[in-house]
């Protein structure tokens, strides 16, 4: 099954190598795990805030069987390798991948999940 990919770009232009590069790593991902039926990706431009400035910010939205999802978003705020954008990208879609699997485990039954005390 093809993941349905949405790209959005804030505050840059939308560019063909971007893309690329985002469609590749939600090829990575479905490849890895098989269960991303959509994915919807943000890539917001460096911004001229006090906190933020000259950083690009990329949220990641994974939407998984049984109505699941899996959200990544990042605001580095101390760490200047995110002022370059495919840092940023690359950055995130490993913070996908670590939080997808956590995911496809408990889904899957592999991590104990403490009940109760009683």
């Amino acid at each position: 099954m093809e993941t349905q990919l949405h790209i959005d770009f804030q505050g840059i232009e939308s560019q063909a190598v971007l893309r690329a590069a985002i469609t590749r790593h939600v090829d990575e991902l479905q490849k890895r795990f098989g269960r991303i039926t959509a994915c919807r990706v943000m890539l917001k431009g460096p911004g001229h805030h006090h906190r933020t400035g000259g950083l690009f910010e990329v949220h990641i939205r994974l939407a998984l069987p049984e109505e699941k999802e899996v959200n990544i978003g990042h605001k580095s705020d101390a760490d200047g390798r995110h002022a370059d954008v495919n840092f940023a990208i690359n950055d995130a879609f490993k913070r996908a991948r670590r939080v997808l699997q956590d995911q496809v485990r408990r889904m899957q039954g592999q991590v104990k999940t403490h009940g109760l005390p009683v």
